[in-house]
């Protein structure tokens, strides 16, 4: 294989994983031309030898023996130490750092990083330790190697003489992740608990770059979890990962008014299955070095105060507030309020202070310490000063009732002095427009806080919100797995503000979670309520999200709520696309089956005739017709008697449409008494007896093209027309009817004058014989004629179902049809009228209908195309 392909080591990697794909994971490691094979006793080691060695024969491979090496304690394998205790750092690597001298030039230095870049998952906080090295590698300075970056070498050279040993993560295994920052760096440990002891698997480590430095504390640990996820997806895809930390990343995580990038953050981390634990005690060594190397660690206290700044803000552009809550060990979050209502200084401060208390409790804060400037407000709320103001009560009960969320809650006065940044914050929610500064929480409150009691989020029993608040707010999870890991990824996208439940959104920032019967009935007024046109499904699904609501199966509901619209259903657009699968009808010999229809009125004839009765015979296409002056049961039944039965035998079937004169008791007596059977299509759907419409238009046609004005008599050409037709061949036959008939083909008479050739040369003897043989020969001409028949109705049926697009229907389906008859109720008028039920189910797509009432319609009623 051409390896200077760029594709070559992919292509060969695809390779070697299909040749041992039941060894790779269980007795042998590849990656692409390196091969290790792992045993874990050593007495199996012969055994998993056997094994490989089987599958290199089968492929035909070869192996070169120089670079084979059997029985081995330890080997490397891509650079790595690969030995009983787990994984260790090359010794090469590492003595190559140690016996540098410290670098003198930039060349040095890219060369001392690069070696640590090759070491970087064996060392703790490796952005922290060669912080200062990149410092000295930036760009318009000149190159100075500073104490700082003498000091950092020297414990760098420590730490590379005992470096730590990795282990490989165990199917099933729960790993914890352990974080670290600092203002440079950002670092993490993952490691796994084997017989009570933590065994670090991978650190991974970074600087800050840019905007980065910024970030508050808590937006760190949250970056430092991204950057190890996105490092280490491999492991995070495969196991549930516990991120141990004392800082509340997750309840930062799910709130609906952060920053873009937490947001972003926090869809991206719901892929995984990780949870959030209490650090609590650190069952090794290494972490514990690993995490006092960058941070101090918390306060062992069960609990500790937090601190919480408020500002109010009003003035004529609008007004505002502004919140810093600030926890133990320097974590730090900001919100700035704007107010969509006017509010007095007073009303703003007091806006305020409900708004810090509302954030401290969703941190799950328990002791909290609020400091305001408003010498008003802290003295109302602790009784000092009377409050006789009816609205100011109303926020003094409000701030009370919220204090009891906490186990420990005071208020103090600040001067202003000591309240700068929770009044610059509330001085820029105030003063500019929303989403103009975006290093901070925002959040637009539309009305007071004491407007109205509070209304909680009604949840009924079994509801599909009660598992994610559930989990929002008391971390409860069911008991199997897979529906714990789904959930865990599921709220994600979700959110609690106040008590109710959020979706992020794209149609609407937040949408509104509702049940079952508040879909109902928001479904039941955007879609035929005040402002509703009865639209269609997909368009009521999106305006229901732009409205804001969201449930889970809004796509799927909206589309019910539509196809069960009686409305909808009666104005609904008529089906032109064929309902049903095209069904051949074949005669299995001449004359077997005949199908009558009538054509007309026309103008008054010979015999005052105005109609014509038109029967035509399904296999050999022969056409009879009849003018006639009425269409009587009577004229029905002369005609059958005349034109059928006396000429052609008696047949087995007789299709036609449902006109009362083929219908009457009286032909249908008739008929029976020769045992013929009557077969009459649905209503309204003639393509069913489409041979004697065709039929129908060959008379029609070939009259119009005849005739040379209006009043002309135009029974003369009906024997003409049928004459010309009998003795064409027709396409589906490939023979003419007359021949289908008699065996022979007939003389016209343009072969009289001047004489053709058969009529010229052959005797009277001689065309005896030929009609002889044709006579033998007639019920083979018969049989080709219905084989071609037969596949080119199958190809126009192959052609026709491209375009079914099925319709059926069970016995007691209630059905709605299209209404017959002239009148039909004018424009406004329904396209479709019923409900019917389905009393009985024919193939081919016919119904027998009946009322709701139980009487039963007449005759049959087919899918309309």
């Amino acid at each position: 294989m051409p390896f200077g392909l760029k594709n070559a080591g992919a292509t060969y990697q695809r390779l070697m994983d299909r040749v041992f794909a039941e060894q790779i994971g269980k007795n042998l490691e590849v990656y692409i031309d390196d091969m290790v094979v792992k045993t874990s006793e050593g007495s199996r080691h012969d055994d998993d030898l056997l094994d490989i060695m089987g599958s290199v024969r089968k492929y035909n491979m070869r192996l070169n023996p120089a670079k084979c090496s059997f029985g081995v304690q330890a080997g490397k394998f891509l650079g790595f130490m690969l030995t009983s205790r787990g994984i260790e750092a090359n010794p090469e690597k590492c003595q190559a750092i140690i016996d540098m001298r410290s670098p003198t030039s930039v060349k040095e230095v890219q060369t001392l990083t690069g070696r640590i870049a090759a070491l970087s998952r064996f060392l703790s906080c490796a952005g922290e330790k060669g912080f200062h090295f990149f410092a000295s590698l930036r760009k318009n300075e000149r190159f100075s190697w500073t104490p700082e970056c003498e000091e950092a070498f020297k414990q760098l050279k420590e730490f590379l003489a005992s470096p730590p040993i990795l282990t490989r993560p165990l199917p099933g295994n729960t790993l914890y992740l352990y974080l670290a920052v600092s203002d440079r760096a950002l670092s993490s440990a993952l490691v796994q608990e084997i017989e009570g002891e933590e065994k670090p698997i991978y650190f991974v480590s970074r600087t800050l770059r840019g905007a980065e430095t910024r970030y508050q504390r808590i937006e760190r640990l949250s970056l430092a979890v991204v950057v190890t996820a996105r490092k280490l997806r491999q492991y995070f895809q495969s196991h549930q990962v516990v991120v141990k930390t004392d800082y509340p990343i997750k309840n930062v995580l799910r709130k609906p008014d952060l920053a873009g990038r937490m947001v972003a953050w926090s869809v991206e981390l719901s892929e995984f299955d990780i949870t959030f634990s209490p650090r609590g005690a650190i069952k090794s060594q290494r972490l514990a070095d690993f995490v006092l190397e960058m941070s101090t660690p918390p306060t062992t206290e069960k609990t500790a105060f937090w601190t919480l700044s408020v500002d109010g803000a009003s003035n004529v552009r609008g007004s505002g507030a502004g919140i810093v809550l600030e926890g133990p060990d320097g974590v730090m979050i900001e919100q700035s309020l704007r107010f969509a209502f006017k509010a007095s200084n007073n009303q703003a401060e007091y806006e305020a202070l409900i708004a810090g208390m509302k954030l401290a409790s969703d941190m799950e804060v328990k002791e909290l310490k609020a400091m305001s400037d408003s010498q008003l407000v802290t003295n109302q709320v602790s009784g000092k000063f009377q409050t006789k103001e009816p609205q100011l009560i109303k926020y003094v009960e409000k701030v009370q009732n919220l204090a009891k969320h906490f186990d420990s809650f005071e208020l103090v006065y600040v001067p202003r002095e000591q309240n700068m940044r929770a009044d610059l914050l509330s001085k820029l929610a105030s003063t500019k427009k929303p989403g103009s500064h975006r290093t901070v929480i925002q959040e637009t409150i539309k009305t007071p806080s004491i407007n109205g009691e509070e209304v909680m989020m009604v949840i009924e029993e079994e509801d599909w919100r009660s598992p994610i608040i559930r989990y929002l707010q008391k971390d409860e999870l069911p008991k199997e797995r897979e529906k714990a890991f789904k959930l865990r990824k599921m709220a994600a996208w979700y959110s609690m503000v106040g008590d109710k439940l959020y979706k992020r959104g794209f149609a609407s920032p937040l949408l509104l979670c509702v049940s079952t019967e508040e879909a109902k009935r928001i479904m039941n007024e955007v879609h035929e309520g005040s402002c509703g046109s009865h639209i269609g499904s997909r368009a009521l699904a999106g305006k229901i999200l732009r409205a804001g609501f969201y449930w889970p199966d809004i796509h799927d509901d909206t589309a019910m709520y539509v196809r069960n619209c009686d409305k909808c259903q009666r104005h609904a657009n008529l089906h032109h696309v064929p309902g049903e699968p095209l069904k051949s009808v074949l005669s299995p010999w001449p004359f077997f089956m005949w199908g009558v229809d009538i054509v007309g009125p026309f103008p008054v004839g010979y015999k005052q005739a105005r109609w014509i009765i038109v029967a035509v015979d399904y296999f050999t296409k022969w056409i009879e017709a009849e003018p006639v002056s009425s269409i009587s049961a009577e004229q029905v039944k002369i005609f059958y008697w005349k034109k059928i039965i006396c000429r052609f035998g008696l047949p087995k079937y007789i299709v036609s449409d449902n006109g009362t004169q083929f219908a009457s008791e009286k032909v249908v007596e008739f008929c029976q008494s020769k045992g013929i059977k009557n077969t009459f299509i649905s209503v309204e759907h003639p393509q069913a007896n489409g041979q004697a419409e065709s039929a129908n238009k060959v008379i029609l046609r070939a009259l119009k093209r005849r005739l040379d004005s209006k009043g002309e008599a135009w029974v003369a050409h009906i024997s003409p027309i049928l004459w010309s037709y009998h003795t064409t061949p027709q396409s589906s036959t490939g023979e003419a009817p007359f021949t289908m008939v008699y065996g022979s083909d007939a003389m016209i008479p343009v072969e009289i004058n001047p004489p053709s050739w058969r009529r010229e040369t052959t005797t009277q003897e001689e065309n005896n014989r030929a009609l002889e043989e044709n006579l033998d020969m007639i019920e083979e001409r018969r049989e080709r004629a219905h084989f071609r028949e037969f596949a080119i109705k199958q190809r126009a049926a192959r052609r026709y179902n491209t375009r079914v697009k099925q319709r059926s229907f069970q016995e007691g389906d209630l059905v709605l049809k299209r209404p017959m008859g002239k009148d039909k109720g004018g424009k406004f008028a329904a396209n479709w009228e019923g409900p019917f039920r389905v009393q009985e189910a024919f193939e081919g797509g016919a119904y027998r209908l009946e009322t709701m009432e139980g009487k039963v319609l007449p005759r049959t009623w087919n899918v309309q195309g």
